[in-house]
């Protein structure tokens, strides 16, 4: 009662094992109640619903930044219940006049990172060689500062009802850029030395490893031009001041 917005982030992630346990608790928690949580708030007359989704939903893997307008290709329990609230969402939001925003960043990054992230940080800060000097891919993040921001602006802003975003720091770096930066900034003297990527790949996939080598090895853009020319948007922060304060 009395709620104007709602900022949605709660979500299964980052669970691994992809059983069919995991897939029905993916969508028990990140479809099912997802849809009863925007139902609750149209019943109450919410005005606006912010969604935190993922850029899961376009895909793992792009050879030309993502848009809005590609058709998804979500793959895996986490990005197709991501889809499959987004889709809820649009149907309570044309049923109840439930404005809704559909917010979807690629890796969120800050103080207090976990998961893949966070085991890069603790790899460059134990200085030992990193096989990553041949790899040649360009990544979106978004800083959670930035993140924060975009989410405030869409709260606020009158054109942002009913759209579907993705947002970056607008920065697109290779991993060996990332780790260059994050070694910097840990005044770690770790060295980047060359190893081929199919053999990276070939590795990761007897390690059992393959879908973490992809992440190292594979591009994945997105194209932040919608949110900058409809709401006015850039992110406030570079992405070293992001760099800086996750290391900190």
């Amino acid at each position: 009662d009395g709620v104007d917005i709602i900022v949605h982030l709660a979500a299964r992630v980052h669970v691994m094992d992809g059983g069919g346990s995991s897939w029905d608790e993916y969508r028990r928690l990140n479809v099912t109640g997802t849809s009863r949580l925007a139902k609750a708030a149209a019943g109450k007359k919410v005005q606006r619903f912010i969604f935190l989704s993922t850029v899961k939903v376009n895909g793992e893997e792009s050879l030309t930044p993502y848009k809005e307008t590609d058709t998804p290709s979500p793959q895996g329990p986490y990005g197709i219940s991501k889809w499959e609230a987004e889709r809820e969402l649009r149907k309570i939001e044309s049923e109840h006049g439930l404005e809704t925003v559909i917010l979807r960043p690629p890796l969120v990054y800050g103080p207090g990172v976990k998961a893949n992230f966070l085991n890069m940080l603790k790899l460059v800060e134990s200085g030992i060689p990193i096989p990553f000097a041949s790899i040649r891919n360009r990544r979106s993040f978004v800083y959670l500062q930035n993140l924060i921001d975009a989410i405030c602006l869409c709260a606020r802003h009158p054109e942002a009802a009913g759209s579907t975003y993705l947002v970056s720091d607008g920065r697109d770096v290779s991993i060996p850029e990332l780790i260059q930066m994050i070694a910097s900034r840990l005044k770690s003297r770790t060295a980047l030395v060359p190893c081929p990527v199919p053999l990276l790949g070939l590795l990761g996939r007897i390690g059992g490893k393959r879908g973490e080598v992809s992440r190292l090895t594979g591009s994945l853009q997105v194209d932040i031009s919608k949110i900058k020319n409809n709401l006015g948007w850039k992110p406030p922060h570079e992405m070293e001041q992001g760099i800086e304060e996750t290391v900190r």
